[in-house]
Parts: structure tokens; sequence; C-alpha cells
């Protein structure tokens, strides 16, 4: 079995376990762990076993930890997909929603991401999920709101008449609270004392 050769020697051992101790992320602390075992000369399978990864993976590390240091050492994170909207397109989408949708085009009176989806598809011929939508929504830093229920044809001054009115239909504060009645519910019943029935 060939020994694994660290070649980034600017950390001793202890120093590499003293790091350890003091990193916020576990994964990290583990890796560093695993490296200072291999500088103390311990085997590949040794220094994996006992922090709890196989060689290949120590290998793994070791050569990232020889090209980059210990910030080789972190997770990265996955870069994603690339957005099917250029910067352009989603500038056109945001004007959109900020201008809202016209009914006799859009056949709506309110944007929903279907909605939003189905416009995308026809403009750009692009295919966006709902989820996707709500996601492009969220970076261009739209939020959901969502407005009380009006109907078309409500009429403002009556509500404001009954507005003004609700207050007499209801009853009037009582301006001392109940006295406490001793057959008040809430109260656990004594053990032995419930009856026990036919």
């Amino acid at each position: 079995m060939a020994a694994i050769a660290i070649t980034r020697l600017e950390l001793s051992s202890a120093e590499l376990r003293q790091r350890a101790v003091r990193f916020g992320d576990p994964d990290v602390a583990r890796r560093l762990l695993a490296l200072a075992l291999v500088l103390e000369g311990r085997s590949r399978e040794d220094a994996a076993r006992s922090c709890g990864m196989d060689r290949q993976t120590l290998r793994d590390w070791v050569h990232r930890y020889n090209a980059q240091g210990v910030a080789g050492l972190r997770d990265r994170k996955a870069p994603g997909a690339k957005p099917k909207l250029s910067a352009e397109q989603e500038a056109e989408v945001a004007s959109w929603v900020r201008s809202g949708p016209d009914l006799a085009e859009d056949g709506v009176v309110r944007w929903r991401r279907c909605d939003l989806a189905r416009k995308i598809e026809r403009r750009f011929g692009v295919v966006l999920a709902e989820r996707s939508v709500g996601g492009l929504l969220r970076r261009l830093g739209f939020r959901r709101l969502s407005v009380r229920p009006q109907h078309p044809q409500q009429d403002g001054e009556a509500l404001e008449a009954h507005k003004k009115t609700l207050p007499l239909w209801l009853p009037a504060p009582s301006p001392t609270p109940p006295a406490a009645s001793r057959w008040s519910s809430g109260g656990r019943t004594k053990p032995g004392s419930a009856s026990k029935g036919p």
C-alpha cells in the first residue's frame, strides 16, 4: 500500500490538531485530525479508520489539502443549474409583476405562478415549473401577498355604515368579572369520588 504524501508542510501535526479543536465545522475538524495522524506517520488505513472515513476519501482530502491548504478541506457548495432566463428576461418578468396582468391579454386579474409560467413560455419559449417561477420571484425580491377578497360590486358606503353601527349590536362588556362558581368546570375529580356507573 503506497503511503500518502503530504507536501504542504506549513502546519505541523500539533498545529493541525489545535486547528481541529478550534474549528467550527466538525467535518473539517475530522479531516484535520486525519491529516495530523498521517503527518505523525500512521498508516492510511489507521488514520482513515480512526477518523470515520475510508482510505480513498482520506487520499482525496490529502490531495485537496496539498493543493489548497486548510481552505480546501471545507465542503464546497454545488454551483447548481444555469438559469434558464437571461438577466434581461428576468428584468422583463419583474416589470410584468410590478405592472400587474392585463385582463384582456393575460386573462387574469392577479398573477399566480402558473400564469407567469405560461406567459414566460409564450414570450420566451422557456418552460419553467411553478416552483422555479417561485424561486425566480424570490430572487427578484418579490414575496407573496394575499389581499382580503372584495366583491367587485361591494358598496363602500354601506360597509362604512356597518362599521359605525356594529358596536351598537354587540353586548356591552361587564364591568366586573363573573363570580367564581363552586360548579366551575376545569377541576379534577378526586380519585374515588366519580360514579362508576351501573
